[in-house]
């Protein structure tokens, strides 16, 4: 495993996520600025182009350097607040969520045991049975 490799590739997708949420919001504020500039941008970022941030931000300098510097700054912004919080954040959010995939599945486990232990020639006498193992 290559943490350093791992860090860098999450950084990067990072990244691209802020820059995703900086023209989004950008486009929220065109929207009741500049209707016309909101749906060219809009029109704009709905490729694929924006799964990489940097790459869709050289395309944007190239097609309008006023937009392209207001989502580096927004982006910015944003990075600056997230920053913080992120660490924490992403580590109680992956214990959660694990604890929760082995809960689901612990029970999915129980479920198919206790139906495969089910007879169903005679499904009273199980349930007996289990009975009496408990009180031993």
């Amino acid at each position: 495993m290559d943490l350093q490799q791992i860090t860098k590739d999450t950084a990067k997708v990072l990244t691209s996520y802020l820059t995703y949420q900086a023209v989004r919001t950008v486009v929220t504020q065109l929207s009741e600025t500049n209707p016309p500039l909101a749906i060219w941008l809009n029109g704009f970022s709905s490729t694929d182009k924006i799964q990489d941030g940097e790459a869709y931000l050289r395309e944007l300098l190239q097609a309008d350097q006023e937009l392209a510097l207001r989502i580096m700054t927004v982006r910015a912004h944003l990075a600056e607040e997230v920053a913080g919080f992120l660490p924490e954040m992403v580590r109680t959010g992956t214990r959660q969520a694990n604890m929760e995939h082995r809960r689901q599945y612990l029970e999915q486990l129980t479920q198919l045991h206790t139906t495969s232990d089910d007879s169903p020639s005679d499904p009273g006498s199980k349930s007996e049975s289990n009975l009496d193992n408990l009180s031993d």
